[in-house]
């Protein structure tokens, strides 16, 4: 394995452990502020790597890095009618036993003077902003890490000029079979009409070019016929006349559909790198959030695609879900690829981007032991409060969230199913951006 991989494997994998400690501070911050007690903050879970106190919180980094904590004194309620540090005898019911069990041990951390720090007891929206606050952390990260590829390293963006004439007419079939130019092949309508390198289109049968998809569109849904175009060349105005052909091409909007009989003239642009600004990165964040939501959704149904390619040998699909190990391998592709070193750099960056943009929207969804599900609760507490509120009735009390306990270990579980399927999906069959 080349070391350029293996660096770029381990720069992703630092970026990661970043990523997870400032989520965990997304929480911890909000969770000081509003008074709760904060007993360990941890980067990793497993055994304590190390680890260090600071007043009555131990901040500390465990061995397996696949997440991290942090640990609130009284999550769950005490039963209706108990005592807020006193349990009844606990059921005798499985179910039951293993939520006054969880109970019994949330409550056990809570120490004489700690009534009012217990995290349940506080205000529902001050529980929303502290669970809202890991996954904002990585929205926050996203956008800033978009914002440093786009503003400051640019993107490529294609300029009216004519960077290369195609000599002869290939269909998409043809093309995606390497078949090249020879004798059978009719000169493109370019060529005939006499494009050259760096000619800058500037009209396009009587209407004005201002950027390259401005002339795509013109020529596409010009179709077949005779058609005038105004360029510069040199610094000096033409015109030159071209005879444009119908051709089926790839879509614009959708790469994998193909668009039948659509003008054809025969030039690609010239690419350029142009910085953008906050509303472009702002564009950029919701389609890529829209996109990464949609991914979501589909999740238990790419993950049939996962198996199959695990345990099938079945080739992967380039849209499947990665765990962090494939996320990290396409890290180290990127970096050893022959692309210069900026646009290594802006790759790893804009990876590291996307992978926190999907972990804030996957902490979203309301179930339990998710951020969403804690979200959720408090939500629901916020509503019963204020319909008693207005109806005047007595203030409910807390909802408890430990009656859903036996959903979570059932989540927990399913969670570590699908994360050892994808890191061994990942390891033994995984997605490459070489191909």
């Amino acid at each position: 394995m080349s070391w350029l991989v293996v660096a770029g494997f381990l720069i992703f994998f630092l970026g990661m452990m970043i990523s997870i400690g400032l989520h965990e501070l997304g929480h911890l911050v909000p969770a000081k502020l509003f008074g709760v007690k904060v007993t360990q903050y941890m980067v990793g879970f497993g055994p304590t790597l190390w680890s260090r106190r600071r007043g009555e919180t131990e901040y500390g980094v465990k061995w397996i890095p696949l997440g991290g904590y942090i640990r609130m004194i009284g999550p769950l309620p005490p039963r209706s009618g108990d005592a807020p540090n006193r349990l009844r005898t606990m059921s005798t019911g499985p179910w039951q036993g293993l939520i006054e069990s969880a109970r019994q041990a949330s409550l056990e951390e809570v120490r004489p003077g700690d009534e009012d720090r217990v995290l349940y007891r506080k205000p529902w929206w001050q529980r929303v902003i502290i669970f809202v606050g890991g996954p904002a952390m990585n929205f926050v990260l996203a956008f800033l890490l978009f914002a440093v590829v786009l503003m400051g390293f640019g993107v490529e963006v294609a300029k009216p000029v004519v960077a290369s004439v195609s000599k002869c007419v290939v269909t998409v079939a043809e093309q995606a079979k390497g078949q090249q130019c020879d004798a059978k092949h009719p000169l493109t309508p370019a060529a005939t009409a006499g494009f050259q390198a760096k000619d800058k289109i500037v009209s396009f049968d009587g209407r004005p070019v201002g950027s390259w998809e401005d002339a795509t569109r013109y020529i596409r849904s010009h179709g077949a016929g005779p058609v005038t175009i105004g360029i510069e060349r040199d610094g000096r105005p033409m015109t030159l006349n071209a005879n444009l052909i119908a051709q089926d091409r790839q879509s614009l909007d959708d790469p994998t559909k193909i668009d039948k009989g659509v003008g054809f003239l025969g030039v690609s642009p010239v690419m350029v790198l142009e910085r953008q600004g906050p509303g472009y990165v702002a564009g950029v964040m919701w389609d890529v959030t829209q996109r990464s939501a949609a991914a979501i959704a589909r999740f238990p149904q790419k993950l049939v695609g996962v198996w199959q390619a695990a345990f099938g040998g079945k080739e992967r699909d380039l849209n499947s879900p990665i765990s962090v190990v494939g996320a990290g391998r396409i890290g180290g592709e990127i970096a050893a690829s022959s692309a210069p070193m900026a646009t290594k750099v802006a790759g790893l960056i804009q990876l590291l981007a996307g992978v926190n943009l999907a972990i804030g929207l996957f902490n979203l969804i309301p179930l339990l032991p998710l951020d969403g599900g804690q979200i959720a609760g408090a939500l629901w507490e916020g509503l019963k409060r204020g319909y008693a509120r207005v109806r005047r009735r007595p203030m409910p009390g807390h909802v408890d969230i430990a009656k859903a306990l036996p959903l979570t270990y059932a989540m927990a579980v399913v969670l570590l199913v699908m994360s050892s399927l994808l890191i061994y999906a990942d390891i033994v069959n995984p997605i490459r951006l070489s191909g």
